[in-house]
């Protein structure tokens, strides 16, 4: 099959763009590195996935000062995805404004909240999420309901909103992408960072590739490793790949690149040529730059009179100190439940033996922040001697520690006396995103607003590296809504293209 279209990756961003695509007709050819995440045993035993990281990818990159890590980024179907927990949230309509933040301004977007808002309720719609309106005063304005109720808050999930509420804090649901019934049906665990192996999470396999593939035009092609684009003036020629111990070149007139924020970015600059020495789609030189993961803090508040006899766990959220809450109102981050914390769990992140970590965390309620990480051109992906350099500056520290701190607070409040919290580190993917920026000027980014590369004529990005700042909710759900409007871009922009070759 001559495709028409190649998408390369098939996460967040390739597999809802490959779903708004399918049924134009137009011959789609889908490339994925890894291959299809299957049930196991391991895929519910939190020691092994925890504790002897028996999913994570067999790769090493290199941070700024040249030491080595093993990153969690997955390459499956679906992608990161498989992992994820689930969160499907609209970004505020200030995000995609300029904000003034404790360390510095954020550039807002090229685009607002309005422009993306009938994308967002649809992949609203596609993902099934589950939520509730009317319990955040920072929502944005939605043009349709959440299409399914929340998953119910377990007993003693249910007694912490209420007393977070009597603090005068607006909780909420937070919308999810679980069919809550069949994931308990393999086993009764969270789904938080557990692979997804039965398709009961909203995954952008169980979703998106599941609703291209329907259609007899969709090929998803696996074990298949793009390592390079070949560009002919202002044109990718052809997309090269490994497969099976073998190179291969396929050519298309359309090529959407979604490998994710880091594996995108390390492309282009493989892709490197005489023309384009500094990697292709390059020459504004943004590209691996302004990398952003947020900023995450897992807050465990603990009470030895008290026990935690919930499962899952993760349906609680508040924006209380979302929008204001710094020492001048500068925005602060939101507040979510991480998934149920275990003892297995416990005993792999803090050392703990697994007996004093099974107390703990069955005597422990479980929380996270996030805050937003600003963009900063230093802070970016490189590639040296084929190896991925990850050189992440964080910024915004000082917002993070005031959030969790009042975080810490209405936890003491709420009756839990004894709080702790550990900061993610950079091995675990908190979200990356921002380096193959969108914007209007291409001398200060990479794509366009309608996520074309500026230099070139028939290659798109469509995935987090395309975010002009990171915001501070979970990313997954704007990237569908980017994803299902480039679709409608590309398929107006064809339907146009036919009827000027007609006149």
């Amino acid at each position: 099959m001559q495709p028409e279209i190649i998408i390369i990756g098939s996460g967040m961003g390739g597999a809802t763009l490959a779903a708004a695509l399918a049924p134009s007709g137009r011959r789609i050819l889908i490339l994925e590195r890894g291959e299809h995440l299957r049930d196991c045993p391991e895929a519910r035993d939190p020691a092994a996935i925890f504790g002897r990281g028996v999913f994570r990818p067999d790769e090493v990159w290199t941070d700024g000062e040249g030491r080595t890590f093993n990153p969690g980024n997955y390459y499956h179907p679906g992608g990161n995805t498989k992992f994820y927990g689930a969160v499907l949230l609209r970004y505020r309509a200030e995000d995609f404004r300029p904000l003034r933040h404790i360390e510095g301004m954020t550039p807002g977007w090229p685009l607002a909240y309005d422009d993306l808002e009938t994308w967002y309720s649809r992949a609203e719609a596609l993902y099934q999420v589950r939520g509730a309106l009317g319990h955040d005063p920072t929502e944005p304005p939605h043009s349709a309901p959440y299409p399914h109720p929340p998953i119910a808050d377990e007993p003693d999930i249910a007694d912490l909103r209420r007393r977070l509420v009597a603090q005068g804090l607006h909780v909420g649901p937070l919308p999810l992408g679980v069919d809550i019934a069949r994931w308990l049906a393999r086993a009764p665990t969270t789904w938080d960072a557990f692979p997804d192996t039965t398709g009961a999470k909203m995954d952008a396999e169980t979703v998106g590739l599941a609703a291209a593939l329907k259609h007899p035009n969709v090929t998803l092609l696996t074990g298949a490793r793009v390592t390079r684009l070949r560009a002919a003036g202002r044109r990718i020629a052809g997309v090269e790949f490994q497969r099976g111990g073998a190179t291969e070149t396929v050519s298309a007139p359309v090529v959407c690149l979604c490998a994710g924020a880091v594996m995108s970015a390390v492309l282009l600059l493989a892709s490197a040529d005489a023309d384009a020495p500094s990697g292709l789609a390059n020459a504004s030189d943004q590209v691996g730059r302004n990398y952003m993961n947020h900023n995450l803090a897992a807050v465990i508040g603990y009470n030895p009179f008290r026990r935690n006899r919930s499962v899952y766990e993760k349906t609680i959220q508040f924006n209380d100190w979302y929008l204001t809450g710094g020492p001048h109102g500068e925005p602060l981050g939101n507040v979510q439940m991480v998934g149920r914390v275990t003892g297995p769990i416990l005993a792999a992140g803090a050392g703990l033996p697994l007996w004093l970590a099974t107390h703990v965390a069955d005597h422990s309620v479980h929380m996270m922040t996030m805050s937003e990480d600003l963009p900063d051109p230093e802070s970016r992906v490189m590639l040296k001697d084929g190896r991925v350099v990850l050189q992440w500056k964080k910024t915004n520290v000082r917002a993070h520690r005031i959030l969790t701190n009042r975080l810490k607070a209405a936890l003491r409040r709420a009756g839990w006396p004894i709080v702790l919290s550990k900061t993610f580190e950079k091995r675990t993917p908190s979200h990356q995103c921002g380096t193959a920026r969108m914007g209007r000027d291409p001398g200060r980014s990479v794509v366009d607003v309608n996520l074309k590369a500026h230099d070139l004529d028939n290659l798109w990005i469509c995935d987090a590296s395309v975010l002009p700042t990171s915001a501070g909710v979970n990313p997954s759900l704007t990237i569908a809504a980017l994803a299902l409007r480039l679709g409608d871009h590309l398929t107006a922009a064809r339907r146009m293209g036919l009827h000027a070759r007609h006149r």
